[in-house]
């Protein structure tokens, strides 16, 4: 066998060993979700850095305050998986991760929070006014408080929305006791 031969045969056994250990590494799906590699529900498949929880069939992501999201799609074509917001506690205005102080990621891992998300603000206080949110009439907000069904104390509370943007962290949605709540 010539050494050309041997090569392309070398590099096509690169290519479908390639291929089979990512087979081999795939996560089975978790409900009616595909978890794509890296995404790892468990030692024996994806990449531990890109850990992620099945329970009950139910796909989740867990914060680093240890606070879990359940999953609501992944596109693994654009690297992108979408969380749903937290639950508000029945009867408050309070988001279920208030007192973890909101989404935060570990900031060593290879996770990071898009640019393309809209925060919304419930039970504000007047001083948030002055800030540049949203908190007019048409916010965004609006068309969502009606929906939340466990936040009665949300309902005709002041409510604002921002785009987060690459200028704030990438790791933190942050919420605190002082301006709003957030959903």
């Amino acid at each position: 066998m010539n050494t050309l031969v041997r090569m392309v045969m070398m590099f096509l056994f690169l290519i479908l060993g390639t291929h089979v250990s990512e087979a081999y590494n795939t996560c089975p799906k978790c409900g009616s979700i595909d978890v794509p590699y890296p995404l790892s529900t468990d030692d024996n498949c994806g990449d531990p850095r890109y850990k992620v929880y099945c329970n009950n069939g139910i796909l989740k992501f867990l914060s680093a305050a240890g606070f879990s999201y359940k999953i609501l799609s992944i596109n693994p074509s654009a690297y992108k998986l979408i969380i749903s917001p937290p639950t508000i506690q029945k009867g408050t205005c309070y988001s279920s991760d208030f007192s973890s102080e909101g989404l935060k990621l570990d900031e060593n891992l290879p996770f990071n929070i898009s640019t393309h998300n809209t925060v919304m603000l419930f039970n504000c206080s007047d001083h948030i006014l002055f800030s540049p949110l949203n908190c007019s009439s048409t916010s965004f907000c609006r068309q969502f408080e009606d929906n939340v069904e466990e936040g009665i104390g949300c309902k005709n509370t002041l409510c604002c929305h921002y785009l987060k943007d690459s200028a704030m962290t990438s790791h933190m949605i942050r919420i605190r006791a002082v301006g709003c709540t957030r959903i």
